[in-house]
């Protein structure tokens, strides 16, 4: 299978009632990657850090910086789930750069799934702050009539971050795809570079619009604690 098919094609192998696909099985091996290398680098952590870990501890400083500057109480409480959301999202989208592989975010199924956990963490963080009760009670305020309006436009977010990721990484590998067919290998390198850039972007978008949709819950339930 050549890279443009890849970009192009997915499969799907029947397992009795169950249906494996090229997007599920790059998902599940990222993940085991990830934890994998989680736990290399955690037992391999030194006081006078070398290369390597100089490197991730500027990731760190950089995600946990950016964090900071938009929930700065709450970003020790909301980094672990952020700073995870981020590194997934740029693996997965940068796997689609390796011919025959097609990026899991380029599928719906998976933006939405990364979506609805944005959604139930804004739930999780609120109830976990402020208790269940006071958290649902925001959603009364000022007036209950508003309810409807305020649940739909939830349920709209969620919907929205899931299209806007999946069309965005779709349509960068329909537009490689095309460059190569037209050009076939003459222009390899700012292609590589276009998707590379562009898989960073989508990823720190993805990332701040549910941080952003985190620490706007909270600040809510703290303006209503002051206010009380």
């Amino acid at each position: 299978m050549s890279g443009t098919d890849g970009l192009l094609r997915s499969w799907q192998v029947d397992l009795g009632p169950l249906a494996l696909t090229d997007t599920v099985l790059v998902t599940w091996i990222i993940m085991l990657l990830l934890v994998a290398v989680s736990w290399f680098v955690g037992h391999r952590l030194r006081p006078e850090p070398g290369r390597w870990q100089t490197m991730l501890e500027g990731a760190y400083e950089a995600m946990f910086g950016a964090i900071s500057d938009v929930l700065p109480e709450r970003a020790p409480l909301v980094f672990p789930f952020i700073a995870s959301l981020w590194v997934f999202v740029v693996i997965a989208n940068l796997v689609g750069i390796i011919p025959g592989v097609r990026a899991p975010t380029s599928s719906l199924s998976t933006t939405t799934a990364l979506a609805l956990l944005v959604f139930l963490s804004v739930h999780w963080y609120g109830i976990r702050v402020q208790g269940l009760r006071r958290y649902l009670a925001h959603y009364l305020d000022p007036n209950p009539l508003l309810l409807p309006f305020t649940v739909v436009a939830e349920i709209t977010r969620t919907l929205a971050m899931a299209i806007r990721l999946f069309g965005n990484m779709m349509s960068l590998g329909l537009t490689a795809a095309l460059v190569l067919m037209v050009a076939g290998f003459l222009a390899p390198i700012p292609i590589l570079m276009l998707h590379i850039v562009e898989a960073l972007v989508q990823a720190y978008i993805f990332g701040m619009l549910a941080l952003i949709y985190i620490a706007g819950g909270l600040q809510v339930q703290e303006l209503q604690t002051k206010k009380e």
